[in-house]
């Protein structure tokens, strides 16, 4: 588990990249309706977010929390943008969106102190 921690830690910037890239295709791309899936629409928003925050958390660059604020604005937007593109925009989509991005600053936290290394700056 160390090494992909590691993994992470080095290779964050990608890999935070491609999530965004990811939330953002699958959160603007015209549907007629959600496709099945297991689960709750909020829990996908949750581990997304938590998903996209971790990498960054884990190898907290300088200024790493005004990243995170930057990903939580950027949740509003994609919510608004969403009316524009034959999706729906809810709030509490950005709930979930922000309580997954916390979940995943927690995870991140909890990931380095069990696992710490050279790369924490």
């Amino acid at each position: 588990m160390g090494n992909v921690i590691n993994y992470i830690r080095n290779y964050w910037l990608a890999i935070t990249a491609v999530i965004l890239c990811s939330i953002t295709v699958l959160s603007l791309t015209p549907l007629e309706e959600l496709p099945p899936a297991p689960g709750s629409d909020k829990l996908h928003h949750l581990i997304a977010y938590a998903a996209l925050v971790t990498p960054l958390v884990l190898r907290k660059p300088k200024y790493w929390w005004f990243i995170v604020v930057f990903f939580l604005a950027y949740s509003g937007f994609i919510e608004l943008v969403q009316l524009y593109v034959n999706r729906y925009g809810e709030w509490l989509d950005m709930a979930a969106n922000s309580l997954g991005l916390f979940c995943g600053v927690l995870l991140a936290e909890l990931l380095s102190f069990v696992y710490p290394s050279e790369f924490n700056q």
